[in-house]
């Protein structure tokens, strides 16, 4: 289990949507400072937020912020894209675009800040994935967030050795911009950033933050005909 109290964090797409409410929590609880990123950031009021630039798709752009945040104990994957882009007939670069931030941004801050959480005693890594990981129907998105979630298992298993708390996330839709077109029941962002944290600090590996998801998780072991997004169903 990690400690937010007095801890360091850095939360990418920090400074909007979910990113935004973990920003808020984490000071809630007593974090001693938050680097917030966003390709470009705007100042803040609050002394303890640092906002720094990061762009999680650009190698130097991350080893920067890595050597400037070189006392994180606490990282939050949280920044991604959604294109609405099918497998087959979409845009490839979209595609493409969809897989270079959601699976391969997180895994550019996990590499670069790893050997700094070692340093400061192992901390937590936490990667916000996605109920769609397990469903069909959200085609590049729902692909990436699949693909994130196989990372963040296998790199729980590459930090165990130096005491790293990796914990992967699912929920359903949060009420932020992003999917702000969509109709379906959406979680507060703060309900979700407060459900999160309670799992850091309880030392969870895994935090299913709605029912919808621990719903979907529950029917994995069965038919692959199931996991298909119920508007896409005949």
């Amino acid at each position: 289990m990690t400690a937010i109290k007095d801890s360091v964090a850095l939360v990418t797409g920090g400074q909007r949507g979910i990113g935004k409410a973990f920003v808020e929590e984490l000071l809630a609880r007593g974090a001693r400072k938050v680097y917030a990123t966003a390709r470009a950031p705007l100042a803040d009021d609050d002394p303890r937020v640092e906002p720094v630039p990061l762009d999680v798709t650009d190698d130097d752009s991350v080893t920067g912020l890595a050597e400037r945040a070189r006392d994180v104990d606490l990282v939050i994957n949280n920044a991604g894209v959604l294109h609405p882009a099918p497998l087959l007939t979409g845009e490839l670069a979209q595609v493409l675009a969809t897989f270079d931030t959601n699976v391969y941004g997180p895994l550019r801050v996990a590499r670069a800040f790893a050997p700094i959480l070692a340093g400061n005693g192992g901390g937590a890594l936490v990667n916000i994935h996605s109920i769609l990981s397990w469903m069909a129907g959200s085609g590049a998105y729902g692909a990436s967030k699949a693909a994130f979630w196989s990372l963040t298992n296998s790199l729980r298993l590459e930090l165990a050795a130096q005491h790293t708390q990796v914990v992967g996330v699912h929920l359903g839709f949060a009420d932020t911009d992003m999917v702000a077109a969509v109709t379906a029941e959406k979680i507060a962002p703060a309900e979700v950033a407060r459900t999160v944290l309670d799992g850091v600090e309880n030392g969870d590996n895994e935090v299913l933050v709605d029912e919808a998801t621990r719903t979907v998780k529950a029917v994995l072991s069965g038919p692959v005909e199931n996991l298909v997004l119920p508007s896409l169903r005949s």
